[in-house]
């Protein structure tokens, strides 16, 4: 089905109140985060590395000179690395309401091209933003007149505090697997034991899956259906190997403080406490693009500017939230594109 043109008045009728509702979510998100002695930044979209998670696509360019000198440039599929050159550059608490793009993705809850807002705290707890996402969904009903989150009929209470899981916690009640059992102290990661594990748990393993793919297989067909169901669910402490830019638990050493915020079973956003040991995340980000280069036979630079960062930034945590997916979710939108004023036109 061919998707109505932006000019399309009838068509825009139909989109109006959700794009409304978007208007008024922004407001009040600028304002609580004014109010909380926050400053908005706006980072570059041109960046000399699009971030370095293997399986995000990014959109690739050409910066040129007057002289003719030419580089290749990418669009930012976050603004983290900029906001944590801001961290290290004496910034306290920073938020973004950032347009950021990635490749490969479009469906009823991804965009090529979508608003990210993302913010830090320095030396806070990671556990600081949990108390910050509960209250972007107060907010976000608040803006729109409503009491509730809705998306294909899971209808939640903004109002209700989140219920806290950890991954081990959700492994176990939803799946039957001791997720840690495949885990060492330092990290390292026993694909075997995980999957015979989810094999006995009825989840088909192929013999190419590697410990991230059955890890990730489990969390799709079996936990991530059943967060934020009733309220909103912080799902943490994600295992070392699946939080590359997360510091480890000082209480766990098997597992990073990293979570991710879940409403109506759609996930919202993904938090952390932020590395600064610029040797381990450079270890980490050439681990992600051998993984990368594996699957996709490509890899992406890393931003040696970044790197060189980490080490002059304080202890922070920070969190990117998916900025259309919670005016979905407020206003009773059945697809991300109903809250897009211009949606990217789709191929041919």
């Amino acid at each position: 089905m061919t998707a109505p043109r932006i000019s399309d008045r009838a068509a825009h009728a139909d989109k109006r109140p959700f794009l409304v509702a978007r208007a008024a979510v922004t407001a009040a998100i600028r304002g609580h985060f004014a109010r909380a002695d926050f400053v908005e930044v706006e980072t570059a979209c041109l960046q000399v590395s699009p971030g370095n998670e293997a399986h995000l696509h990014a959109f690739e360019t050409t910066i040129r000179a007057t002289d003719g000198a030419s580089a290749p440039l990418y669009l930012h599929t976050s603004p983290e690395f900029a906001c944590k050159k801001l961290l290290a550059a004496g910034e306290e608490r920073l938020f973004a309401l950032a347009r950021v793009f990635r490749n490969r993705e479009r469906g009823p809850l991804h965009h090529p091209e979508f608003t990210m807002l993302e913010w830090y705290r320095a030396r806070a707890p990671y556990t600081a933003l949990w108390a910050d996402c509960a209250d972007l969904l107060r907010l976000a009903a608040d803006a729109v007149g409503t009491d509730r989150l809705a998306w294909r009929g899971i209808v939640i209470d903004p109002f209700a505090e989140p219920e806290v899981v950890t991954l081990a916690e959700a492994f176990a009640r939803h799946a039957g697997i001791d997720l840690l059992a495949s885990v060492a102290p330092g990290g390292e990661t026993d694909r075997e034991t995980l999957a015979a594990a989810a094999r006995a748990a009825g989840i088909r393993v192929a013999p190419d899956d590697t410990w991230a793919d059955v890890f990730s297989k489990v969390l799709v067909e079996r936990v991530e259906p059943k967060l934020g169901m009733e309220r909103a669910t912080i799902l943490c402490e994600y295992p070392v190997c699946e939080a590359a830019l997360a510091r480890v638990a000082p209480h766990e050493p098997r597992v990073a403080e990293r979570f991710e915020l879940y409403a109506c079973g759609v996930e919202l956003a993904n938090g952390f406490g932020e590395l600064t040991d610029a040797a381990e995340q450079r270890r980490r980000f050439e681990a992600e693009m051998d993984e990368k280069a594996r699957v996709y036979g490509e890899r992406y630079p890393l931003d040696e500017d970044f790197l060189d960062a980490l080490p002059h930034m304080p202890d922070a945590a920070g969190c990117a939230l998916g900025f259309d997916r919670l005016v979905m979710l407020a206003s009773g939108a059945r697809r991300i594109e109903d809250v897009l004023w211009t949606p990217v036109a789709e191929l041919p």
